[in-house]
């Protein structure tokens, strides 16, 4: 069932005195892909600015913005609206028979393209994050679909999520050893448990969004806070949320 989303986002920077500003480069559209399309977006500064669009070598669609006045304040306004052809589960796609089981046997030409994805980028001085991996593989065939539930199964019944307003992502050994975090943790700690068992994983950020709080009591539109989480790529179904 297609669903029609529209996300405003507004960030403003206020300063005792007028300030130069130098170039400023944004990314909040989503990536285009099969189960979504964009209708329309924009982006607005509240002085006059010079924008224009480009993709960087990651497939993202940056906006740059450059600024010739000083100002005390300055506000980006950010719209974007998309239409979403959402599917629930992972069984509502058809995986390759190469991909049924850990570890997932990927193609040379797939192995070029998702060789930043399959190699783990944090350290893991005491190995406790390896360790960690093994207990998601019970024998020789593993299901995909089984060690991904029994991943995601873990940190819901196994960690505490704790807010935190300081800057960064915690190691995922950190993550791992406290047992809690905030989302981009977990995803990181997931992103780096998957690799580790050679299924390609990158990380992702956008909004929460909760149709019970439309035109509810709360006042506000969908839930309106980030998030992170992370897609992993299955040969027959491509990159899965």
């Amino acid at each position: 069932m297609a669903m029609v989303g529209e996300i405003e986002h507004i960030t403003s920077y206020r300063y005792a005195k007028p300030v130069s500003f130098g170039t400023h480069r944004a990314m909040f559209l989503p990536r285009r892909g099969a189960s979504a399309r964009l209708l329309s977006w924009s982006a607005k500064t509240n002085i006059p600015s010079k924008i224009h669009w480009v993709s960087n070598s990651r497939s993202n669609t940056v906006t740059v913005l450059e600024f010739s006045e000083p100002r005390n304040e300055l506000t980006f306004t950010f719209r974007v609206r998309r239409v979403y052809f959402g599917v629930k589960g992972v069984d509502a796609f058809s995986l390759a028979a190469r991909a049924e089981e850990v570890p997932i046997q990927y193609t040379p030409d797939e192995w070029t393209g998702l060789a930043g994805y399959l190699r783990p980028h944090a350290d893991d001085p005491d190995g406790s994050v390896a360790a960690w991996t093994k207990s998601f593989v019970a024998g020789d065939q593993d299901r995909t679909t089984d060690v991904l539930r029994r991943m995601l199964e873990t940190f819901r019944r196994d960690f505490s999520y704790r807010a935190r307003e300081t800057e960064g992502t915690q190691s995922p050994g950190e993550t791992l050893r406290t047992r809690s975090g905030t989302c981009r943790d977990y995803a990181w700690l997931m992103i780096e448990t998957l690799r580790r068992l050679g299924i390609a994983s990158r990380f992702v950020s956008g909004y929460l969004y909760d149709a019970a709080l439309d035109g509810g009591e709360v006042g506000m539109t969908g839930s309106g806070s980030t998030h992170a989480w992370l897609q992993v790529f299955l040969p027959g179904a491509g990159w899965l949320d």
